[in-house]
């Protein structure tokens, strides 16, 4: 048994279809799921959506045991059901609405396309299209899909929502913990490597020397000795030809030991010598920034794209009820039908399925 026929068989397995047993392949392809406004969802077209949403999760339904696959396609089933539902409404919105890919247009994306992917010429773009098992008809529809999908969001959802300055104020009082910036620090260093003994050994002799070297290096910089003449003269550090200079360094970011010792020190300070992986260490804190909340005004924006965000998702959840409601959606099985329902009830605020869902291909270089 081939590994696309026991994937049908699976799907159909999951989706409890109560029709009698099918042997001929044509009438596999021809047994309708759902009529939405008389628009249709076949058991090919569910089955070509599952495979997208199995490699959007990175998952090779060749290499999955039937256990697998069937768990995974329980998992990612409703949510396509939900998004393809969704798309046909949306879609039916946008050709009342006239909508449509127009020719100069399409020739204007296959360029960028193209510029994009560096493909020179006509051969190559058909040999990627063929590689990703695309026609040019193919490339089209996906195309003309996704621009009629995200025009109407656009024109019916996104254009209508405003934000104000109140409203962005009282997100940026509400989150401000999310608009700190750490604390950094510029350090210079000096590091005195622990040469290896013969047979490329450990030798404790050789080590011992080194952090003898280390301290009173250490020593001397602590004493008020100029820190870059220091390295100038004894760093084996790749730092050597800057001066010693690293950073800028986020104390968030460092192993909770060196976290430890550099969140008490002040500008101008000297740690004490470490062991690391390389040698023995010693750093002069050059420069130091306290953390601080990121200023309204700078913050303006990102928080304006945040709430504009949550009041997006709000009113296309919103949107989708009301096309739903009008809609005329026929299920031809009673537990796909379940699986749907379920899905929608669960999805208070539902993402777009322009962003859920995986997006047209583009041809690969």
């Amino acid at each position: 048994m081939n590994t696309l026929f026991r994937l049908r068989r699976l799907v159909i397995l999951l989706a409890v279809v109560v029709l009698a047993t099918v042997t001929a392949r044509a009438e596999i392809i021809e047994r309708v799921l759902v009529k939405v406004n008389g628009d249709i969802l076949t058991q090919t077209d569910l089955e070509a959506r599952q495979s997208a949403a199995l490699r959007q999760r990175r998952e090779n339904p060749s290499a999955m045991s039937n256990a697998e696959l069937t768990k995974a396609l329980a998992e990612i089933t409703p949510g396509v059901l939900v998004d393809t539902v969704d798309e046909l409404l949306l879609l039916q919105r946008g050709k009342e609405l006239g909508y449509k890919l127009t020719d100069d247009r399409f020739k204007e994306i296959l360029a960028n396309i193209k510029k994009e992917n560096k493909i020179e010429s006509e051969e190559q773009f058909q040999a990627a299209l063929k590689s990703e098992g695309l026609t040019m008809a193919d490339l089209r529809k996906q195309l003309e899909k996704s621009m009629i999908v995200q025009q109407v969001q656009g024109n019916e959802v996104w254009s209508r929502i405003s934000i104000t300055e109140a409203e962005a104020k009282a997100y940026y009082e509400a989150h401000r913990n999310e608009f700190l910036t750490p604390a950094t620090m510029m350090l210079r260093e000096v590091l005195v490597t622990v040469p290896v003994g013969k047979g490329q050994t450990f030798s404790v002799g050789l080590d011992e020397a080194s952090k003898t070297k280390a301290k009173a290096l250490q020593a001397r910089a602590k004493a008020g000795e100029n820190f870059e003449k220091l390295v100038a003269e004894a760093s084996d550090a790749p730092s050597k030809g800057n001066g010693g200079l690293i950073g800028p360094i986020s104390l968030p970011d460092l192993e909770p030991s060196l976290r430890q010792m550099f969140e008490p020190l002040k500008q101008g300070d000297i740690t004490p010598v470490v062991r690391t992986s390389s040698g023995y260490q010693f750093f002069k804190v050059e420069t130091l920034n306290a953390a601080a909340v990121l200023p309204w005004e700078q913050a303006r924006e990102e928080i304006g794209n945040r709430v504009a965000q949550t009041k997006q998702q709000a009113e296309f959840a919103k949107y989708m009820v009301k096309l739903r409601a009008q809609a005329v959606i026929e299920w031809k099985n009673a537990e796909l039908k379940r699986m749907y329902d379920e899905q929608v009830a669960k999805e208070d605020v539902p993402t777009a399925p322009t962003q859920r869902r995986e997006p047209a291909p583009a041809p690969k270089k």
